[in-house]
């Protein structure tokens, strides 16, 4: 079983390490669903872990539908991703009726090799998600993360065993979205996958020991500078002895 967490620091990253995770997908801006890191992000994590490191390619929060432009900044994204050293690359184009945007993606995929390229959550927001499986294969994506079109893994089971089945080996289907351990083991029992992402969520608080309490997260309401975000290393192994 593949083990994939979603990280949004250098904390985290070192943290899914410690836990035994198999792979991080590597991202910036959690609030809008993942977009790309910095380059110093993803060059420090190649050189701190020995996980396989897989890169985020996203030039914005919002829909899968870019502009020529933002086109062309993942391309300069994805050769970033690859000369830092990363293993893979995440990403997906759709075209405005909800379909998988295999034009551009192939051009992508093909850029990115010899990197793997795995098709994120955007194949969840296609019109038919089955016919987007065979678009994916048909581009050369290596694998898919899905929820089964619904807002949690736990809720699109059902799709996402048929998406297995649909697949016959010609490409991995790794479930992701809400998993924990409540509900992993039957998850993946149900399903036959044998890749699972998730982000083992925790906090900490800030060791500032001044804090300005006036301003609080730079005038959002959402979040607070001296609560961090990081992965928790306990769950990943409550997890991996689950699924063994």
């Amino acid at each position: 079983m593949i083990i994939e967490i979603v990280v949004y620091n250098f904390e985290s990253a070192t943290q899914a390490q410690q836990g035994g995770a198999d792979r991080v997908e590597l991202c910036d801006n959690p609030g809008e669903g993942g977009t790309t890191p910095s380059i110093g992000m993803i060059q420090r994590v190649r050189q701190k872990t020995n996980l396989d490191l897989f890169v985020m390619i996203r030039p914005r929060g919002g829909d899968f539908l870019y502009s020529d432009d933002e086109f062309e900044i993942m391309k300069i994204d994805i050769m970033n991703a690859k000369r830092a050293g990363a293993d893979g690359v995440v990403m997906g184009i759709l075209t405005s009726d909800g379909k998988i945007d295999t034009t551009r993606c192939t051009e992508l995929i093909q850029l990115a090799r010899p990197m793997q390229v795995t098709c994120h959550r955007a194949i969840d927001m296609t019109r038919d998600i089955f016919q987007a499986l065979e678009d994916c294969i048909g581009c050369g994506f290596d694998r898919i993360l899905t929820s089964g079109g619904k807002l949690k893994a736990i809720h699109g089971k059902g799709t996402i065993a048929k998406l297995q089945q649909q697949a016959k080996s010609r490409i991995s289907v790794m479930a992701g979205s809400g998993i924990d351990e409540e509900n992993v083991k039957d998850l993946v029992l149900e399903t036959a996958v044998s890749e699972v992402h998730f982000s083992a969520v925790s906090s900490r608080e800030s060791n500032m020991t001044f804090q300005n309490e006036a301003i609080a997260a730079m005038g959002s309401t959402q979040n607070s500078e001296f609560t961090l975000r990081i992965v928790d290393s306990d769950k990943i192994k409550r997890i991996r002895q689950l699924l063994n």
